[in-house]
């Protein structure tokens, strides 16, 4: 039996900018997002563009764990919000690894209940 994958985080890296977005499959609406774009993220980052790429990437979690919880999602409506970690890493080179898993664990740490599909191909191969 699958299991109903409502709320799902997905992530959007380029050489300058980090995006993170929740989307509700349900209506195929993003409910919540954070962004290095957004002036308030950009300008509380004290340090080069190159140096600081992980703590650019937790803050970007930290932001939008707070705005889920303003919305009331921070649980998934007890669902959890689905990560996809292999995806997430596949989409991204090597390099992009560190700042995949720093919003991961900023989520976590905020707050935010996070359900990760790691064994995804694990437990449908065998």
């Amino acid at each position: 039996m699958t299991e109903l994958k409502r709320y799902v985080l997905r992530l959007f890296m380029s050489l300058k900018y980090i995006t993170a977005n929740v989307l509700d499959r349900n209506n195929g609406r993003i409910v919540a997002t954070a962004s290095t774009v957004e002036h308030s993220i950009k300008n509380s980052l004290q340090c080069g563009s190159r140096t600081c790429n992980a703590k650019a990437a937790a803050l970007v979690g930290e932001v939008l764990a707070m705005r889920l919880k303003v919305e009331g999602l921070e649980s998934g409506q007890q669902r959890g919000i689905h990560v996809d970690v292999n995806k997430e890493l596949e989409k991204k080179d090597f390099k992009n690894r560190t700042k995949v898993w720093a919003v991961i664990n900023s989520l976590k740490n905020n707050g935010v209940k996070l359900i990760l599909d790691e064994d995804n191909d694990a437990s449908q191969s065998g």
